[in-house]
């Protein structure tokens, strides 16, 4: 876990405690608290006087590695899926609360990281202020985009060299300088990668889950089962998560306190690390700090 705070505040409430996660690939860490132009998105948040939290579950990032990822891949069955990425959430999220002296927090989820905060908060409403869902996951019609084919074990080996073809998938040659600055795609890669380093390993759960769950027409969760405010944010250029899982996700929060979708031109599935990032985290912001009058 990562926590950022200013250091002038003595106490947070739950109204003003964040917790993020991130997808299946890329571990929190090196997203959510990523420096673009001297500032990530935790930054933003500390400053605006927000108790900021990240976790990397299981698997991803500093987080300890599941035995099976010291293996060769071919030896296990892929781990680290979508019920214990939720656990991992709900120790973390049971972390924050205690350490705020709170009952309830707000959570950002990101990608697959959608699932399993959506999925905490419909088992856990009460411990939950509000949800925001970054290109959240759903059924689909269209293979995987982290899914190679073929038989999968325990982990996937990522390499830097196909990282940004497939972050900039779907987007015009000519704007992809404008959507994703060079030098910025270079700072996350160093970030997640390492110095000089060229792959990481990525838990194969979250792709098993696709196979036996998003792709067959089945849901790891129920949105009508939430009933805390929802906010849900995507990008117009999202290859992996298209735009129709958000429609469908926003139709079927038929029970949250409230819910608003916000789509964001020109960007991708990682559309709060582009040029175009304002929009996505300043929504986000506005949806955090607002008190509905009722």
């Amino acid at each position: 876990m990562r926590n950022k705070r200013r250091a002038d505040i003595g106490s947070y409430s739950g109204e003003k405690t964040v917790l993020f996660v991130a997808g299946s690939t890329y571990p929190a860490s090196s997203t959510f608290d990523l420096a673009l132009d001297g500032q990530s998105w935790m930054d933003q948040l500390a400053q605006n006087g927000y108790d900021t939290y990240l976790v990397d579950v299981r698997g991803y990032g500093r987080s300890s590695r599941p035995p099976e990822m010291s293996q060769q891949a071919g030896e296990n069955a892929p781990v680290v899926r979508t019920p214990v990425a939720t656990s991992d959430v709900a120790t973390a999220a049971a972390f924050v609360r205690q350490r705020n002296g709170v009952s309830r927090i707000n959570l950002i989820g990101w990608s697959w990281g959608t699932s399993l905060m959506a999925r905490y908060t419909a088992e856990h409403n009460e411990a939950v202020v509000k949800l925001v869902l970054v290109a959240p996951q759903w059924i689909r019609d269209t293979p995987s985009l982290a899914d190679s084919g073929g038989t999968l074990g325990a982990y996937r080996v990522v390499n830097r060299t196909e990282a940004k073809t497939r972050w900039l998938n779907g987007v015009p040659t000519e704007r992809q300088a404008a959507v994703l600055p060079e030098d910025w795609f270079n700072t996350w890669a160093e970030a997640t990668f390492g110095p000089g380093e060229t792959q990481i390993k990525a838990p194969n759960g979250t792709v098993q889950d696709s196979r036996e769950f998003w792709s067959v027409g089945r849901s790891l969760y129920d949105p009508s089962l939430i009933r805390v405010p929802v906010l849900i944010v995507h990008a117009d250029g999202d290859r992996d998560c298209p735009l129709e899982m958000s429609r469908t996700v926003f139709s079927k929060l038929t029970n949250a306190a409230y819910r608003r979708w916000v789509e964001i031109g020109e960007g991708t599935h990682s559309a709060f690390m582009e040029r175009n990032r304002w929009q996505l985290i300043g929504a986000v912001q506005m949806f955090l700090d607002e008190r509905p009058p009722y």
